[in-house]
This record gives C-alpha cells, sequence and structure tokens, in this order.
C-alpha cells in the first residue's frame, strides 16, 4: 500500500485510539512490526496546542517514517490550519477523524457525528487536503445508525475530495464497541473506490486479518484494541499473511524485556510522576491474561515511583519466568 512516498509495508497498521497511541506505544508496535502507527487524535482548535498534553503529541523526535497525525474537529479552516501546524512539528500524513464515538467528541459534531453532515464532510476534507502537501487520510464508521449507514457516500466524497486512503470501521456510531464488527460494507466501500481502504474493528488475530482481506479485498488491516497488552500482533499478523505460517507466541522473557522497555520510555517521555500513572493501564494490559492479573494490578497500581513500578514489574515476571506463583498478596 503506498501513502505519496510512503510505502506502508507490513499491510497492518496500528488504529488510532485516544490515551493510547502516544509516541513510546507507536515506537514499541513499529518495532514489532507495524507498518503504519497512527497517533492518538488531536484537537484542530489551536488555544489548546501549547497545553502540555498537546505539546507531547507535537514530540515526534526519533520516531521513525511515516509519521501520521490524527486531527479532531468541524470547522473547515481551523481543520486545515490544525493539518498544517502538525505538518511543521513533523507530521508526514494527515489522518481526520471522523470515527471516533465517543459522546464528548459527537457532542461537539466531531468524530463520526460528522457523518451525519455529508456537505460539512465535503468542505472539510477539500480544505485539509487543500492545506498540506502530504497525504491526507481519513477513519470513518459505517455510518450514525443502522437506519444511517452512509459509509458509501462518504467514501465517494473522500476520494473525489483528494483524500489518500480510508479507514472504515465496521461498526456505526451507535454501536460503538459493541456487538460485532461487519465487513459487508467495507467492501462495498473497497469495490467502489480506486485509493487504498483499511479495514477495522475486532481484527484480534491472524487469521482474522487474512479472513477479512479476503472478504473485503482491502488493501490493509488496522488493528486497535487487540494491541493493547499485545504490541507483538503486528509481527503476527505480518508474518501470517506473508507465508501462511504462524509465528510462536513470545516467551515470557521476550514479554518482560518489552514491557519494561516501554514502562522506561514511558517514564522518560512523560517524567516521573505521569509516566507512572499512564503505565499503570498498560501493566494491566500485559498482565490480563494470567490468572493473578487482579492481585498484580493492586500491587503495582500503589507504586507510586518509577524505580517501585519497575521492580515491581520485574519481579513479577521474573517469577513467572521462574516457574513459580508471583509472590503477591490478595488483591481487595
Amino acid at each position: 500500500m503506498k501513502l505519496g512516498p510512503f510505502d506502508i509495508h507490513p499491510r497492518v497498521v496500528l488504529a488510532p485510539m485516544a490515551g493510547v497511541t502516544d509516541k513510546p506505544f507507536r515506537m514499541l508496535c513499529k518495532r514489532l512490526g507495524a507498518g503504519l502507527c497512527v497517533s492518538e487524535m488531536t484537537l484542530s482548535n489551536p488555544a489548546l496546542w501549547h497545553t502540555r498534553k498537546s505539546m507531547h503529541r507535537v514530540d515526534h523526535h526519533g520516531e521513525p517514517d511515516p509519521i501520521s497525525v490524527q486531527i479532531a474537529g468541524t470547522v473547515p479552516q481551523v481543520m486545515a490550519e490544525a493539518a498544517k501546524y502538525n505538518v511543521d512539528h513533523g507530521a508526514q500524513i494527515i489522518d481526520i477523524n471522523m470515527g471516533c464515538p465517543a459522546k464528548k467528541v459527537c457532542n461537539t459534531w466531531a468524530g463520526s457525528a460528522l457523518m451525519r453532515d455529508e456537505a460539512l464532510v465535503a468542505r472539510i476534507l477539500s480544505a485539509v487536503v487543500a492545506a498540506v502537501d502530504v497525504p491526507v487520510t481519513l477513519k470513518i464508521r459505517t455510518g450514525w445508525d443502522s437506519e444511517h449507514r452512509n459509509a458509501l457516500a462518504i467514501a465517494r466524497i473522500a476520494q473525489d475530495s483528494g483524500i489518500a486512503s480510508l479507514a472504515v470501521h465496521g461498526r456505526t456510531r451507535d454501536q460503538h464497541y459493541t456487538g460485532a464488527a461487519e465487513y459487508d460494507t467495507i467492501a462495498a466501500v473497497k469495490a467502489a473506490l480506486s485509493i487504498p481502504v483499511l479495514a477495522n474493528g475486532d481484527i484480534d488475530s491472524p487469521e482474522k486479518a487474512a479472513r477479512v482481506l479476503r472478504h473485503t479485498g482491502a488493501d490493509a488491516v488496522m488493528v486497535g484494541r487487540a494491541a493493547q497488552g499485545r504490541p507483538w500482533i503486528f509481527r503476527e499478523i505480518a508474518h501470517h499473511l506473508a507465508t501462511g505460517e504462524h509465528l510462536p507466541e513470545p516467551t515470557l522473557v521476550e514479554v518482560r524485556d518489552v514491557l519494561l522497555g516501554h514502562l522506561a520510555h514511558l517514564h522518560d517521555f512523560y517524567g516521573e510522576v505521569s509516566g507512572v500513572r499512564i503505565a499503570r493501564k498498560h501493566l494491566g494490559w500485559y498482565a490480563k491474561d494470567r490468572p493473578e492479573n487482579a492481585a498484580f494490578r493492586a500491587v503495582v497500581n500503589r507504586a507510586d515511583s518509577a524505580d517501585e513500578q519497575v521492580r515491581l514489574t520485574r519481579d513479577y515476571f521474573d517469577a513467572l519466568v521462574a516457574g513459580v506463583s508471583p509472590d503477591l498478596p490478595t488483591a481487595a
């Protein structure tokens, strides 16, 4: 799959997720096989560009190419200015959010709420494409609700507006993340367009990725929640798509080392206080399939320093590697 000057390979992409796909997680997923990683949503409102949180989101130093930044908003010219601002700060691809189902986003008519106004969609897309000299991509859902599945109409607007690729999540906005994603709509969109189409929704294994690609004819798959606590899913999918074979599961030693490296990057990137807090959700995701997960989270969540968080995490995984039960108190 090609986006402007960039060859996206392998054809498995990390989906933008608010509060998840920050720079440390993107860099980790790229190292573990993602062909492209899209940033968490950044707001187009210039009044928010210089907050501490926003400054972290425009820090791309050392991040491997291509750097894709997602923007969200409702006013065409404001979105255009946000695109230019992010390109000036290192973005090499601009992604437009018309897929977020969160109420606080949709209540401002951003995210997937924009799919209810096709004329506004056209104005936003045209304004952003005209504002920057980098590829502009778009992420949508199948529609607002089951009565208004207009992904195909939005897709045609996107292609006519100069959008370089389109990612479609196989749910309507009112489904949020409930039920099962459907892929017939994505197949219809792919059949109607000449630009690359990415299939998104419930892609949680190499086999599922291969099935979805066959069913939809999509150019790539986009993985979101399945990468939380399992960033090596990208190399697993890539290997299966390339060979039809399966990679072995990562060893406990590798899981430990990946997690400790992730913790170190979070602590360094955000500073100790914020880094320790942000790391807690990742620790829970990494350990979620272990029977002692609740006790582990109860202990690690009490850590209030980077050193303590790292020590508790290392001790936990070292015990698993040694084949003994981690020494954890009963969770409250």
